[in-house]
């Protein structure tokens, strides 16, 4: 399902500004673009966004504006790890140039900003839980009218299924008279046990009201997901199948071009039903 959603907010080190996106997956696949100095945070919104989504490609995106206040500082601890570097790689190539202070302040992790890590994360906290309930209501927005066309389809799903039904026993009838009349010939009149017997196999292999009955079931178990709501793609995937599979076993067993169109058409409503599913949550 897609989705869009952008917040920012103060903190000690500038601006922070975060950007959801999503496109539709069967799945849940979250990719994160973020800023070096804040990759720290990764896990954190990976956690929030894991709550309230669970299905989409979603991209995040958390940037950083460094404020007037914000004064950058150099981090100790990265300095130590960086001379101890140089310094072996010193020994191992002694003609080496020395670095220079321009490739040390440009070495991850060597400048930090100023401010409090934990307003940082609690910032970033809050940030995602407002940006994503924006991005949950704008999911939720278009799932309402990604639902109205399943029901849609449905309806046309079901009146068709309703045409069908009557032309099953005359369907069967008419190609009954035509296999009796075929039999009579080959194997003469006087047999007319074994008729009614090829007869009554011919009318079990080609009955089709069990397939009908578990096509109405499954419909009715469609419209009943749907008006329940939360996330309702995984459990509608399954029914999608289910429904292509009774269409198809339909199409096999029909006794007429009419009980074939229909299943056809039948077949075409479940596939715009399993495009339409990959669109929900």
């Amino acid at each position: 399902m897609t989705g869009y959603a952008q917040a920012s907010a103060g903190s000690p080190r500038g601006t922070l500004t975060l950007e959801l996106r999503s496109v539709n997956s069967r799945f849940l696949d979250l990719a994160f673009r973020i800023a070096d100095e804040l990759r720290a945070l990764e896990p954190q919104l990976r956690e929030r966004i894991g709550e309230r989504v669970s299905r989409g490609k979603v991209d995040c995106r958390l940037t950083l504006a460094p404020g007037a206040q914000a004064q950058p500082e150099l981090n100790p601890q990265a300095l130590e790890r960086l001379k101890a570097l140089a310094k072996a790689a010193a020994e191992a190539f002694p003609n080496a140039e020395p670095l220079r202070i321009a490739d040390v302040l440009r070495w991850p992790g060597v400048i930090a900003e100023s401010g409090d890590e934990a307003i940082l994360r609690a910032t970033v906290d809050a940030l995602a839980r407002h940006a994503l309930e924006d991005f949950v209501a704008a999911r939720a927005r278009e799932g309402t009218k990604l639902a109205a066309a399943i029901l849609e389809k449905v309806r046309a799903m079901r009146a068709r299924v309703e045409q069908v039904l009557p032309l099953v026993p005359q369907a069967i009838a008419a190609y009954q008279e035509k296999i009796s009349q075929r039999l009579r010939e080959a194997i003469g009149s006087a047999d007319e046990e074994r008729i009614r017997t090829e007869l009554a196999l011919f009318g079990t292999k080609v009955d089709v009201a069990e397939e009908i009955d578990r096509l109405r079931t499954h419909l009715d178990e469609v419209e009943n997901v749907l008006r329940k709501g939360g996330p309702v793609g995984k459990r509608l995937d399954f029914l999608a199948q289910e429904l292509n599979r009774e269409a198809n076993t339909l199409a096999s067993k029909s006794a007429s071009s009419a009980i074939s169109d229909g299943a056809l058409e039948l077949k075409l409503l479940v596939e715009q039903i399993r495009e339409q599913v990959q669109n929900l949550e």
